[in-house]
């Protein structure tokens, strides 16, 4: 469930071409915002203060971003899950705003943005479903919603609120090998198997990894290589491990 908590580390430069507002999802009065994702973690990663502060704190300015937004949670089996959020429509589309009024866009806008945030909170206290932490199921979740929404000119951004201890499935991160050749041959096994998500083109952020830190300490720089050249085979522009 987590990721590296020593600084921003970026996978590729290009991070303002993504954020590039353009005709994307608003259809009217303001500039296009983004296609955007959520993902909270709602397993143990939930039980301090702090990650529930991370996302009152670090959620809104996100979603300022945004003209859209999706979300899932990460449950022992999070691609089946039944603790669910309807996507929010941030922008207002073209039978609320007909006449392209920005005055009508922003009202739409404050209006809906209320909406995020609880929703998201809400994800934290999912019911258990199983043990251990499926991250890689909540990112396959997310992008499917995500899919039918991508526009070609409009930024793509995910928030991952987790530690990234993934510890279900195919992915066992507790016991992995995280030797450079052994993890070179899991990312290649997980991307065969189709269990990376295509994240082609997107910036994510993570915050909160390896928060809890209960592994041994010399792991920390091998699990944030794997996290950095995981999401890289998965076609991330840009990643941010805090």
């Amino acid at each position: 469930m987590g990721w590296g908590g020593r600084g921003a580390r970026r996978l590729v430069a290009g991070v303002g071409a993504l954020a590039l507002a353009v005709t994307g999802l608003a259809g009217c009065g303001t500039e296009a915002r983004g296609v955007c994702g959520v993902i909270v973690d709602s397993t143990s990663y939930a039980d301090p203060a702090t990650s529930r502060n991370d996302v009152t704190s670090k959620l809104p300015p996100f979603t300022e971003g945004c003209d859209w937004i999706a979300f899932a949670a990460v449950t022992g089996s999070s691609e089946s899950s039944t603790c669910r959020q309807d996507p929010v429509a941030l922008a207002a589309t073209r039978a609320e705003n007909p006449n392209d009024n920005p005055v009508v866009e922003e009202r739409v806008r404050e209006h809906r943005v209320t909406e995020v945030l609880p929703r998201a909170v809400k994800l934290f206290d999912c019911p258990a479903e199983g043990d251990g932490s499926d991250v890689l199921g909540a990112l396959r979740y997310l992008v499917k919603q995500l899919s039918a929404h991508r526009r070609p000119d409009s930024a793509h951004q995910i928030i991952v609120f987790s530690d990234l201890i993934n510890n279900r499935g195919d992915l066992d991160l507790n016991r992995l090998d995280l030797s450079e050749g052994a993890r070179q041959r899991k990312i290649k096994e997980l991307r065969d198997a189709r269990l990376l998500p295509d994240l082609s083109g997107y910036a994510v952020v993570v915050h909160g990894f390896l928060r809890a830190k209960t592994s041994d300490p010399d792991r920390f720089p091998l699990l944030e290589g794997f996290w950095r050249e995981s999401f890289e085979a998965a076609g991330a522009a840009t990643v941010d491990l805090l």
